[in-house]
């Protein structure tokens, strides 16, 4: 088996990690012109953050570029016909590369459309069932945290009942993103959050 060599799954955790840390938001911000995403809004190189721009063009690069790469990584691993364990150790590799990439000093985004992407690569229903609730979510408050963090909740709910042997990485994935918007569940708690559509700026 492909992975019974010591190095195989180090090195997959790593190109993972890699692949993950490629900043789409700031590729597309200058490949558009723009300003580095970093520089304006909440100051989150993610897609959310390149629509404060202005540019829709580009906040949709950012959107497909963060989904692909978090797609590709699992995509690869189960290709290779990976065991789950490790299957699941590459979805996180990869997540973590995008909320602490190490080509944007371990500053990244919060990772919703690469979780997205990671969740359609280890079953499409998973995928479909938590971009559904987000989509809901968002139709319903316009607030695209809320609509996140309910997604991050309902994917674990799902992978128990319909893919189990992805349960674990995927309650650890939903865990992370969770945490990357506390300061937004605070703001939620004190009605503070912005809406789609509002000017408030977000931290």
């Amino acid at each position: 088996m492909l992975e019974s060599s010591p190095l195989i799954i180090p090195l997959a955790a790593v190109c993972a990690y890699l692949l993950g840390s490629i900043p789409f938001a700031v590729v597309s911000s200058k490949i558009f012109g723009l300003a580095d995403p970093r520089s304006y809004g909440s100051g989150n190189p993610g897609a959310t953050n390149v629509l404060r721009s202005g540019s829709k063009r580009a906040a949709i690069c950012t959107l497909i570029g963060d989904s692909m790469k978090g797609w590709l990584a699992v995509f690869l691993a189960r290709t290779l016909a990976f065991t789950p364990s490790v299957v699941g150790i590459v979805a996180l590799a990869v997540f973590l590369g995008h909320v602490f990439p190490i080509f944007l000093k371990f500053k990244g985004g919060k990772g919703v459309a690469t979780a997205v992407g990671i969740l359609l690569a280890l079953d499409v229903s998973l995928g479909l069932a938590a971009f559904g609730c987000w989509l809901l979510v968002l139709l319903l408050w316009r607030t695209v945290s809320l609509a996140s963090v309910a997604a991050a909740i309902t994917a674990p709910v799902v992978a128990f009942f319909f893919q189990r042997e992805y349960a674990l990485p995927v309650v650890l994935l939903a865990a992370l993103l969770i945490a990357r918007h506390a300061q937004n569940l605070r703001r939620l708690v004190a009605g503070d959050e912005p809406k789609i559509g509002a000017r408030k700026r977000e931290g």
